[in-house]
């Protein structure tokens, strides 16, 4: 684990930057993305974590698409300005992935082995799954909710407790 005090996150991205020119400031995140995740891309355990485009959704990359925007049905999500200023996050949390600040488990849901990497400082966590020579970016959120957040929390420490057994 890395011996660094504190981790300094990247700033918000914020519509207010934009002057609340929403399709400017849209264009700003998605550029982010494209330089982050398709132009270059972040590696977790020396392997590429790659992105889903397909299927599209409204012309985005499905997991640009995802980390920006919000809601149950998955083909009527609204844009998420919370998720969307923490654009820089995602492959921030998995380049410092060996810092203390990130707590970091194993789960399974369905058939994928997922692997979660939590700041609790930032209440942001970001979800990959296992794939042969890679790893997929599945989703990054903003936790807004407590119980949410203790749940997640909950889970590391069962996870570390098997691990130490």
């Amino acid at each position: 684990m890395s011996e660094e005090k504190t981790l300094n996150f990247p700033d918000l991205l914020c519509l207010d930057d934009y002057s609340g020119d929403f399709s400017s400031y849209f264009q700003a995140v998605y550029n982010v993305f494209e330089t982050d995740f398709i132009k270059s891309y972040p590696r977790y355990n020396n392997c590429k974590v790659a992105v889903r485009k397909y299927p599209e959704v409204e012309g985005l990359h499905r997991t640009f698409y995802h980390i920006t925007h919000e809601g149950v049905d998955e083909n009527d999500r609204k844009p998420d300005l919370r998720r969307m200023e923490r654009i820089r996050f995602p492959k921030f949390i998995i380049n410092n992935n060996q810092h203390d600040e990130i707590l970091i488990w194993k789960n399974r849901r369905g058939k994928d082995k997922r692997v979660l990497m939590l700041n609790d400082n930032q209440n942001y966590i970001v979800i990959l799954t296992e794939r042969k020579d890679f790893y997929l970016f599945i989703t990054a959120y903003y936790i807004e909710q407590n119980h949410r957040k203790r749940k997640l929390i909950k889970e590391h420490e069962a996870y570390k407790n098997t691990k130490t057994a």
